[in-house]
């Protein structure tokens, strides 16, 4: 998230630099959360989703699967990729000096493509580059100002440079002063739940069933066919810390605690904002902290977006079973999901279809709230096994993905001989 100032506004001249830089590497230089894909930290993080699959869990189960071992949840990715892009050049770092300084940053949503699974002992590498740039005029979620979507691209490898996956993430820019009257208009308040409201919502968690290791096959599959609803609430800052557990603090905040956010707010002080006591604290602190989703003009502290895609990729996975492969998974963020609200993530099959050497059905899926508002409508694509052909066949990444995987392994181990061999 970016500085508080509520009453900066989005510079012209940010819009022309950001559009410069489309397609090319971004040095990271916050350590990755996860070097090495483990059983534990494979765990943690579906542990943080409450998603108790298994798969996720159980080196034992997975090696029963005819993945042979432990997997990770679909998002696991987001906490694993050493990036071994070179510091940047002095012009570089001007091109990538910070954006949009002081307009509140929302993330909007998410495009997943996944081609291997992530098993223990894997070690996985990223590269992330800005690969699209929207300007809106008269938005409405910014009261009228102006908002800037913008979206980067991560691909993950293998140690081979063989596509893992791919993340397109997308956020909103804009103008605090103008999104925080919006917010303002709504006038919610902290949902309240009486003792027969949360029995229905236990109801729901009772009620969830995981398909498992008996296969669902592509020829069973009919449109119009529903995914059994999944739960997710009431929302509390528990529930917020416990997904930090798995993930981290994100690898693009590169914020953690005392020392490390000391050593973070000497690099970075408008990352930072004074609290209501005189501390420094970050700014992403709305997630958690009242007071500061108050002076965003939010009525309570509110969700992670990526929260609620992990969530529908646990609806789903749910449903297909141990067996089948998500391959794409599309999400967009319509609405906050504020602590208090209960997510019920559901779905239905929409297409039904076989595309070359893949059986596929084609997924709508959503998150809607307690107050009946979809906050997060997505798509997804399974391949699903066959009993004509059995087991999935995992998607073929395409050329242009392998190219670029090739080439970053290909560039990092010619750094490396450099090093050891300057001559």
């Amino acid at each position: 998230m970016a500085d508080s100032g509520l009453g900066a506004k989005i510079d012209p001249a940010d819009i022309e630099r950001a559009r410069r830089q489309i397609g090319v590497p971004q040095y990271e230089r916050n350590p990755v959360f996860n070097r090495v894909a483990t059983s534990d930290t494979i765990s943690h993080f579906a542990f943080g989703i409450g998603d108790d699959n298994p798969l996720w869990h159980d080196p034992s189960y997975g090696m029963a699967t005819r993945w042979r071992s432990q997997i990770g949840s679909p998002l696991y990715a987001t906490t694993v990729g050493i990036d071994e892009t070179p510091a940047p050049t002095a012009e570089l770092k001007e091109l990538f000096r910070g954006l949009f300084r002081g307009v509140g940053k929302y993330y909007s949503g998410a495009s997943w493509e996944w081609f291997k699974p992530i098993c223990t002992g894997d070690v996985i590498y990223r590269e992330y580059t800005t690969c699209d740039i929207q300007v809106k005029e008269n938005s409405s979620f910014a009261g009228g100002g102006t908002t800037v979507i913008d979206t980067y691209r991560f691909l993950y490898v293998n140690h081979l440079g063989e596509p893992v996956a791919t993340h397109d993430m997308s956020f909103v820019n804009a103008e605090r002063a103008a999104s925080k009257e919006a917010v303002k208009k709504r006038e919610l308040k902290r949902q309240s739940y009486s003792p027969e409201e949360i029995e229905r919502i236990d109801a729901l968690y009772e009620a969830e069933e995981r398909r498992g290791a008996t296969p669902r096959y592509w020829e069973d599959a009919q449109i119009g066919d529903k995914l059994l609803p999944i739960v997710k609430g009431p929302m509390t800052i528990r529930d917020v810390v416990g997904f930090h557990i798995g993930w981290g603090f994100g690898q693009t905040y590169g914020t953690g605690p005392l020392r490390y956010a000391w050593k973070q707010r000497k690099r970075m002080p408008a990352f930072f904002t004074v609290d209501e006591y005189g501390v420094p604290d970050v700014a992403q602190r709305m997630h958690w902290e009242q007071g500061r989703a108050a002076e965003l003009g939010q009525p309570a502290p509110y969700d992670y977006g990526t929260m609620r895609t992990n969530w529908l990729g646990h609806l789903i996975t749910n449903w297909m079973g141990d067996d089948a492969w998500l391959w794409r998974l599309k999400t967009e963020m319509r609405g906050f999901n504020y602590v208090g609200d209960t997510s019920i993530c559901s779905g239905e099959i929409v297409g039904k279809r076989v595309e070359g050497i893949y059986s596929i059905v084609d997924l709508r899926v959503d998150a809607t709230n307690q107050r009946g508002e979809m906050t997060t409508p997505g798509t997804a694509t399974v391949v699903l096994p066959t009993r004509a052909h059995g087991a999935v066949l995992l998607p073929t990444p395409p050329d242009s993905l392998r190219g670029r995987g090739a080439n970053m392994m290909a560039g990092s181990a010619a750094r490396q001989r450099a090093r050891h061999d300057p001559a």
